[in-house]
C-alpha cells in the first residue's frame, strides 16, 4: 500500500523543483511578451499587431515565435469567447485534484516526480490566462472581465519536424508552439505512463508467482 508523503518532503518536492520551473515559464513568456510584437488581433474593427513574429534560432528546424493560445493542444478552443473562462475553471479544477490525490499518496515510483511537475506546468499556464489578458493595450478601456476573458497562454517554443507535414499538412511541418509549462506537463505525462507499465509488469509477475 502507497503511503502519503510528508508535508515536510511535499514542501521539498514543491521549492526544488515546481517553484524553479514556475518561475523559468514565467520569466521567459515576459520576455517573448516584452521583446516580440503582438500578434494580429482585431479589436472593435481595428487591426492590430502582426500576423507572427518568428526569430529562427536554427534555421529550417527550431524558431522562437509569439503565440497567444486560449484554447488547448493544437490550438483546440483558440479564438472562441468561451474557451478562456473553461480552460481557467479545468486548470483550476485539475491543480485541485493533483494536489489531493498527492497528499493521499497515490503518486509513486516515478510518478512520484510528475506531481510537482504538473503543478509547475498548471501554474504557469494558469498565471497567464488569469493576468496575460490585462496587459493587453487594445483591450486597456475594456471591463475587467471583458479582458479577464482575453486571457491567453504564452507559446513560444517553435520546431519544424521533418516528415511532420504528412501527418498534419495544415501545419507546413511545425509542430504546435508551447512553452516551458507545456514541457513540464508533457514529461509528467511520460512519468505516469512509465509508472502505470511498471506497476504492471510487477502485478503481472506477482501474479505469475501465485500460480506457480
Amino acid at each position: 500500500m502507497t503511503t502519503a508523503p510528508s508535508k515536510a518532503s511535499i514542501i521539498r518536492l514543491l521549492l526544488m523543483i515546481t517553484l524553479p520551473l514556475y518561475i523559468l515559464d514565467q520569466l521567459s513568456k515576459w520576455w517573448i511578451v516584452m521583446n516580440f510584437k503582438l500578434p494580429f488581433i482585431v479589436v472593435d474593427g481595428q487591426k492590430y499587431g502582426v500576423p507572427e513574429d518568428t526569430r529562427p534560432i536554427l534555421e529550417g528546424f527550431f524558431n522562437l515565435v509569439r503565440r497567444h493560445n486560449q484554447g488547448v493542444a493544437f490550438g483546440i478552443g483558440n479564438g472562441t469567447t468561451w474557451a478562456p473562462v473553461v480552460f481557467l475553471f479545468v486548470l483550476v479544477i485539475a491543480l485541485g485534484a493533483i494536489l489531493y490525490f498527492w497528499n493521499k499518496g497515490a503518486f509513486s515510483g516515478p510518478a512520484r516526480w510528475s506531481a510537482p511537475l504538473l503543478i509547475s506546468g498548471i501554474l504557469g499556464n494558469l498565471t497567464d490566462r488569469l493576468f496575460q489578458g490585462f496587459w493587453l493595450e487594445p483591450y486597456k478601456n475594456f471591463s475587467f472581465f471583458e479582458r479577464l476573458g482575453e486571457g491567453y497562454v504564452v507559446d513560444f517554443l517553435d520546431f519544424k519536424l521533418p516528415g511532420f507535414d504528412k501527418i498534419m499538412p495544415s501545419s507546413g511541418g511545425h509542430w504546435p508552439a508551447f512553452n516551458v509549462a507545456d514541457s513540464c506537463i508533457s514529461v509528467a505525462a511520460v512519468l505516469l505512463l512509465l509508472t502505470a507499465v511498471i506497476e504492471g509488469r510487477n502485478e503481472y509477475r506477482e501474479k505469475k508467482s501465485k500460480e506457480s
